[in-house]
């Protein structure tokens, strides 16, 4: 594979969305905005945002390389009349070189989660360079790049200058895509990481993700929580990825590698198991990097083998703990 083509190919798909998105930004609850020369796309800040919305902010966290759908759901079982359906051909450069939330944009002024194809131009996280993604290119001829951030606010100046530093570009070849957690897109695209949480275990676990040849996630849509409440959205939308989430794999891997990762990797190999996320945060005094990082998995996952033709299935859906999140107050 030229590492550099397929790179500046997921950035020109996924700016070819953005364009697109944009051009109709009212239609579908959106506000393009300019900041420092950057292109905004507002999803949920000064916005209702919309399904709409949500499904092009999950599309372009994944690089426009996956299919992602709101379908209806068991609400007996999965606690939501919707699920996010995520199907992908490309799971390690949709989900871990573009989807993975693995940039915090931090400035004195502002502060985001950062996903999306953007990444791939900084190059400086460790995933990215495991799996030889990571590429300290620079946009030429007017190229655009793509990403997404999960903020209450719109990015400041700063922030805009940071990030085109970081990923060696003019700011105005930036194209973002914002929204809170607590918003319908918001909530959206995080619930769309069904596959990703999933690869990023088996990474993390040392099995070769290049094996995943393709894969399909589901993962119910929980309702919004209140505005300005980021603890509730985060709560709720992890909530549907830990208790909620199956994924389904098709793997050209030996039975033994499979195998010897298959029950570790759904949430329930983690001691923080089987309680709404909110009160996990909470006794982790709210910082991310104190849990358990074996607990941000699927529910359930289930693996084909390409090679032999079995198939591994492990853990299982929580209704009980999805019904405390999303309906307890």
């Amino acid at each position: 594979m030229h590492l550099h083509q397929h790179r500046l190919m997921v950035n020109q798909l996924a700016t070819e969305l953005f364009l697109k998105s944009a051009a109709r930004a009212t239609q579908i609850g959106c506000r393009v905005e300019s900041v420092a020369g950057a292109q905004i796309l507002d999803a949920g800040i000064t916005t209702s945002g919309s399904l709409q919305a949500g499904l092009v902010l999950s599309r372009l966290c994944l690089g426009n390389l996956a299919r992602v759908a709101v379908l209806p759901a068991d609400s007996s079982v999965l606690v939501s009349n919707n699920l996010v359906h995520v199907q992908t051909d490309e799971p390690v450069m949709a989900c871990l070189g573009s989807q993975y939330a693995g940039w915090p944009v931090s400035t004195d002024d502002f502060f985001a989660m950062g996903s999306g194809p953007m990444r791939l131009f900084r190059g400086r996280e460790q995933t990215l360079i495991d799996l030889g993604l990571s590429e300290n290119g620079s946009s030429q001829n007017g190229d655009k790049i793509v990403g997404v951030l999960e903020s209450e606010k719109l990015p400041t100046p700063s922030a805009i200058k940071l990030i085109a530093e970081q990923c060696g570009v003019r700011p105005d070849s930036l194209c973002l895509g914002v929204a809170p957690c607590t918003c319908i897109a918001g909530s959206l695209q995080v619930v769309a990481r069904s596959i990703e949480t999933a690869m990023h275990k088996l990474h993390e676990l040392k099995f070769d993700v290049n094996t995943v040849v393709s894969a399909t996630g589901n993962a119910p849509l929980p309702p919004p929580a209140k505005p300005g409440d980021t603890v509730a959205g985060i709560g709720r939308t992890n909530d549907a990825m830990l208790y909620g989430a199956t994924v389904t794999m098709w793997v050209d891997a030996c039975d033994e590698a499979i195998e010897e990762v298959a029950a570790l990797v759904p949430s329930c190999s983690s001691q923080d198991h089987g309680r709404p996320f909110a009160q996990i945060f909470k006794d982790y005094e709210f910082d991310f990097y104190k849990v358990d990082p074996l607990l941000f998995s699927p529910a359930s996952v289930t693996f084909h083998s390409l090679q032999s033709g079995r198939t591994w299935s492990h853990g299982k859906i929580e209704t009980e703990v999805l019904r405390q999140s999303f309906i307890s107050q």
